[in-house]
């Protein structure tokens, strides 16, 4: 399973940003890449996106986003290995909610992650150590 995740994100790679969009090849945020992977493997999604701001730095009280992927993800604990396949939840800035989602693509000595980033598009970056600071939470697809 987790390797494809790993080919059917691969697919979506070049996909340009849009806030709120979920469409491989015409445009998708982070959350629409992981809303769009579920798709490919499940068919429908397992519920609606409520609207959502585009600010990552948003500092707030409920972690909506983390509250969703615990309802339909499987949580992975923190000293868990990296693996291929994994979904990343981002906290961008401390004491922000967590706003920033992607896939492990790759391990080892320079892992990497697929996420939709603005101004990029669903693009394959380095995992590197200020990306992995900001992991608030792993998991996998069930």
């Amino acid at each position: 399973m987790d390797k494809d995740v790993v080919e059917l994100a691969r697919g979506w790679i070049g996909t340009p940003y849009q806030h709120q969009a979920s469409l491989r090849g015409v445009a998708a945020d982070c959350l629409g890449l992981i809303r769009g992977l579920w798709r490919d493997l499940y068919g429908a999604e397992p519920e609606i996106a409520p609207a959502y701001s585009p600010d990552w730095g948003e500092v707030g009280r409920t972690e909506v986003l983390m509250q969703a992927a615990v309802r339909h993800l499987l949580p992975l604990p923190a000293d868990a290995d990296l693996e291929p396949g994994q979904v990343l939840l981002f906290r961008m800035r401390q004491g922000a909610i967590a706003k920033h989602l992607g896939v492990i693509s790759q391990v080892g000595d320079l892992p990497r992650f697929i996420h939709a980033y603005n101004g990029h598009g669903v693009i394959d970056s380095p995992l590197t150590m200020p990306w992995r600071n900001r992991i608030a939470a792993r998991f996998r697809f069930p």
